[in-house]
C-alpha cells in the first residue's frame, strides 16, 4: 500500500492514513487502499478491535480537491453519482457495519471528508487540539456525502456549522456525545490503544451484538434511510455546480484549506 499502514498485534488491528505531507487528504488510492485495511480486519479472526489513526498533524484535510489525478473529458451527474456513491457513501456504510468494535485516533483538523473516516467508528477518542469541521456551503453543497451531522451533533448544533462553517472543537464534541474521551495530543495513541486493548478483552461475540444492537436501534430510527436520502440531497449541489461553474467545485477552496500546513 502506498497510503495506509497496517498492523495487527493482540488482537488489535491498526490502520494508519499516512499521507501527512497532504494533511492525509483522500485521494481515489487512498480511500481504496483504506477499505481495502478495513476489509482485511474484518476478515481476520485474529482481529477482535479495529484501531484508525493518522501519522501527521492533521487526521485528514478532507477529499483531495486537487490530487492531480486524471479527469474525464465529460464530467456528468452520473459519473460523479456513481463515484460518490461507492467511495464516499458505500465504503462509510460498510465500515460502520463491520461486527468488530472500531476506535478512531483523531488529532488536528478533520475537514469535511476526514468526517467519513471517524463517524463510522464506534468510538473516537480525541486529542486536544482536534478540531472537527464540515464547510462545505461555501462551495454550494449542504454538507458530505455521508451526512452523519444530526446524528452525531443533534439537529441544531448540526446547522450551526453547517451554516457557519466553523470547526466544533474536540471539548465541544465531547459535550454533544460526538467524542468518547478527549486527551491530550501526545497521549492519544496510548489511550486510544489502552481502550482497545480493554475491548479487545471482552468475548468477541458478545462484542458483535452489542455493536448490532445499537446500529440497529439507530436504524430502526430512521439513520440509514436518512443517509441513503441526504446523499442524494448532495447530488444536487454538484448538478447545481455543473451548471453554474463547472466540476469540482473550487470557489473559495483555498480560503477552505487556509490553516492547513
Amino acid at each position: 500500500m502506498t497510503y495506509i499502514d497496517y498492523e495487527v498485534a493482540d488482537k488489535i488491528a491498526t490502520i494508519t492514513l499516512n499521507r501527512p505531507e497532504r494533511a492525509n487528504a483522500q485521494n481515489g488510492a487512498l480511500l481504496d487502499e483504506l477499505d481495502a485495511a478495513w476489509m482485511r480486519a474484518a476478515a481476520d479472526p485474529e482481529v477482535v478491535v479495529i484501531v484508525l489513526r493518522a501519522e501527521g498533524k492533521h487526521f485528514s484535510s478532507g477529499h483531495d480537491l486537487k490530487s492531480g489525478e486524471p479527469v474525464p473529458e465529460k464530467i456528468t451527474l452520473e459519473l460523479i453519482y456513481q463515484n460518490e456513491s461507492r467511495r464516499y457513501l458505500e465504503y462509510s456504510l460498510r465500515w460502520r457495519n463491520i461486527p468488530k468494535p472500531s476506535i478512531a485516533a483523531v488529532q488536528g483538523r478533520c475537514i469535511s471528508g476526514g468526517l467519513l473516516l471517524c463517524w463510522p467508528c464506534d468510538l473516537i477518542v480525541a486529542a486536544d487540539d482536534a478540531q472537527f469541521s464540515d464547510p462545505v456551503v461555501l462551495m454550494g453543497i449542504g454538507g458530505v456525502e455521508y451526512h452523519g451531522h444530526t446524528w452525531e451533533l443533534g439537529p441544531r448544533k448540526a446547522k450551526e456549522i453547517l451554516f457557519t462553517g466553523r470547526p466544533v472543537t474536540a471539548v465541544e464534541a465531547e459535550q454533544v456525545g460526538m467524542v468518547n474521551k478527549v486527551v491530550p495530543r501526545d497521549e492519544l495513541d496510548d489511550e486510544t490503544m489502552k481502550l482497545a486493548r480493554h475491548i479487545a478483552s471482552m468475548p468477541p461475540f458478545g462484542l458483535r451484538q452489542a455493536k448490532r444492537a445499537v446500529n440497529q436501534t439507530l436504524d430502526v430510527q430512521g439513520f440509514y434511510a436518512a443517509i441513503q436520502s441526504v446523499f442524494d440531497i448532495h447530488q444536487t449541489g454538484h448538478g447545481n455546480a455543473l451548471s453554474v461553474s463547472g466540476y469540482p467545485v473550487l470557489a473559495r477552496l483555498d480560503e477552505m484549506k487556509a490553516k492547513i500546513t
